[in-house]
């Protein structure tokens, strides 16, 4: 039996609040540098759309502003979230490494499928040493529609899994875990939204909630359940 946890990483394994609204400032004080923005940083409304792909967050933004101009916006604000995760000033959630700990003693397969870019991702990753327990990293980059229910459905078959969840924040994540046959838990964090998490199978509050309701979910084999 393979088993594996398909977590996303913005808003469940990253707080992602802690350097989004200094990055996003960073990113917008540049624009009007650039004399292209007038007015406040539109974080509520980045919040409101917190998961999607950067293509569609330039999109909201910056609708009435040029495909050149988003680009250039989009690879700034890379930069700067690159900048400020290497200078710690984020941090993951409460018990991740924990959490990943058990799952590795129980031979659970750890995986992330994010709608981040590769670079960003691998920031993440390589600042808090994740690549100690997750088997691969994979962004929305790397599969042509964008969707995140098609990149999961790519480590799947990649690595012959049989028994799975999805982990996430967003109904981007439950879908994925739906539309692929999983069983999708919804983590009630920062940016989750109660419309979204009420089609999740299983809603978590903390991540260590998750060495014990895999216990009870009989397409897994779990032996410890708690953190000793």
């Amino acid at each position: 039996m393979s088993q594996a946890l398909i977590f996303d990483m913005d808003g469940t394994l990253f707080q992602t609040d802690k350097i989004l609204e200094i990055s996003l400032d960073d990113t917008f004080n540049h624009l009007r540098s650039l004399d292209q923005w007038n007015g406040e940083t539109p974080i509520d409304k980045y919040r409101e759309i917190m998961g999607v792909p950067l293509p569609v967050v330039w999109e909201t933004l910056l609708p009435n502003h040029p495909i050149t101009i988003r680009k250039q916006i989009d690879a700034y604000f890379l930069e700067r979230l690159v900048a400020n995760i290497k200078s710690g000033e984020g941090d993951l959630y409460p018990n991740v490494k924990e959490v990943f700990s058990i799952l590795k003693e129980n031979n659970i397969a750890i995986y992330i499928a994010s709608n981040g870019l590769p670079t960003y991702l691998q920031a993440i990753v390589e600042f808090y040493k994740l690549d100690n327990w997750v088997t691969e990293t994979c962004s929305i980059q790397q599969i042509e529609s964008l969707n995140k229910s098609d990149l999961v459905r790519t480590i799947i078959q990649k690595y012959k899994i049989t028994n799975a969840a999805v982990v996430g924040d967003r109904l981007s994540d439950i879908n994925a875990a739906k539309e692929n046959g999983l069983v999708s838990i919804g983590c009630n964090f920062d940016f989750a939204q109660e419309i979204e998490l009420k089609q999740a199978d299983i809603v978590i509050n903390d991540l260590i909630e998750l060495t014990s309701v895999l216990a009870t979910l009989p397409i897994f084999q779990v032996e410890q359940t708690s953190i000793l």
